[in-house]
């Protein structure tokens, strides 16, 4: 008997960053069960080098490659990407995930915490696109991925704020990198911004119970199926987050704080 066919994905080699837990993980999880090659980054390498151990042994026929990263030390960055594109000849997707979830009120004495989420949130992730969009450029393909959040489309109130306003930021950079590509021919390159609802995940403990959230398994499903089709943009799970996100854009003020 003949064995099934196994479809060879497009956008083969993909790199994660901040893929040692959580959102990354998860979606390493998945794109190894389709026949995806990965190289997952991330601090922490003793959770990498586990999670590569478990994606090779379910998935022996994909190759995963692991880097620490530090995402702030932008140096590092240019230079494990530029490993990874030797490690796998070549990255057709990055996707730029990692990020921290510090802060509180302005105001209130948390400017340190708040700084150090715009650093990772913005600056490190604008280093991100950097290294993927001068490796894009040059083999005139690829595919970007920004994983913002559904919060980016308002300001919010109180310990969101500057999250907040990282993410609306970097989704602006990403939006920016899709106008450059107007008009260029020759070029197959894309770039798509997610928005994520609640998503269970490390990074949001603190709002465990928080009403509609989804497992991380579900949410990790729908980012990889967006990424898949290669959007411009989509808020994650589709429901109930894009009307959501549409309620977020345009109520007032007043009504938007109360849903947060």
């Amino acid at each position: 008997m003949t064995p099934p066919r196994v479809r060879t994905p497009t956008r083969r080699n993909v790199l994660i960053t901040g893929a040692s837990s959580g959102l990354g993980a998860g979606m390493a999880r998945i794109l190894a069960a389709k026949g995806h090659h990965l190289v997952l980054t991330a601090r922490r390498v003793d959770r990498l080098e586990a999670l590569r151990a478990e994606l090779l042994a379910a998935h022996p026929g994909i190759e995963v490659v692991v880097h620490a990263l530090d995402v702030n030390d932008h140096e590092q960055v240019f230079s494990v990407f530029r490993q990874a594109i030797t490690d796998l000849v070549g990255i057709d997707r990055v996707i730029v995930n990692a990020g921290i979830s510090k802060g509180g009120r302005v105001g209130t004495g948390t400017f340190e915490a708040n700084k150090e989420t715009v650093e990772t949130n913005f600056v490190a992730a604008l280093a991100q696109c950097e290294a993927a969009m001068e490796h894009f450029y040059e083999r005139r393909a690829g595919h970007l991925v920004v994983i913002s959040s559904i919060s980016a489309m308002r300001g919010m109130p109180s310990s969101m704020n500057t999250y907040s306003a990282t993410k609306a930021a970097i989704a602006h950079v990403a939006e920016g990198i899709r106008s450059d590509l107007i008009g260029r021919k020759g070029l197959d390159i894309k770039v798509t911004t997610l928005y994520p609802g609640y998503i269970a995940s490390e990074m949001n403990g603190a709002v465990e119970g928080a009403r509609l959230m989804v497992d991380t398994e579900t949410g990790c499903r729908a980012l990889v199926r967006n990424i898949e089709k290669e959007v411009v943009e989509a808020a994650v799970p589709a429901w109930p987050w894009i009307p959501i996100g549409q309620i977020l854009k345009h109520a007032p003020l007043g009504i938007v704080r109360r849903m947060v």
